[in-house]
């Protein structure tokens, strides 16, 4: 069975840094695409970033450059370093797993291809 947890959620002063942890069971993080998505009250789920199957990356074109993420294969956990946070930034952030090892390209950063998801961490960002 598949867990993800993820954790390093908080709140923080504009221009500050957090880093996010998704601590990953029954799932190997370096098998298939894996990446983290955002919700804010009222809004949808958006990408942030991923990784495909293949190791390379994706990021979402507004926050490239601020978010960074990385794996630890080692440690089974997926990150995401977001530094320069804005206050719009605030929001529920999730990490997903999908269940195979199919490519997605520019469909890493769509929810609906994510079978295993987290139950999120919270991100509050004042001004």
């Amino acid at each position: 069975q598949v867990h993800l947890v993820e954790s390093g959620g908080g709140s923080v002063q504009a221009g500050g840094s957090l880093r996010l942890s998704c601590a990953a069971s029954g799932y190997t993080v370096s098998r298939s695409c894996m990446g983290w998505f955002r919700q804010a009250p009222g809004k949808e789920r958006e990408g942030v970033a991923a990784f495909d199957s293949d190791g390379s990356t994706r990021y979402a074109l507004s926050l490239k450059g601020r978010f960074t993420i990385s794996k630890d294969n080692a440690k089974n956990t997926l990150y995401l370093q977001m530094n320069s946070l804005k206050p719009e930034d605030s929001a529920m952030y999730y990490c997903a797993a999908r269940g195979d090892g199919a490519r997605l390209l520019y469909g890493t950063l769509v929810s609906q291809n994510y079978n295993y998801w987290g139950q999120g961490t919270q991100v509050t960002v004042s001004s």
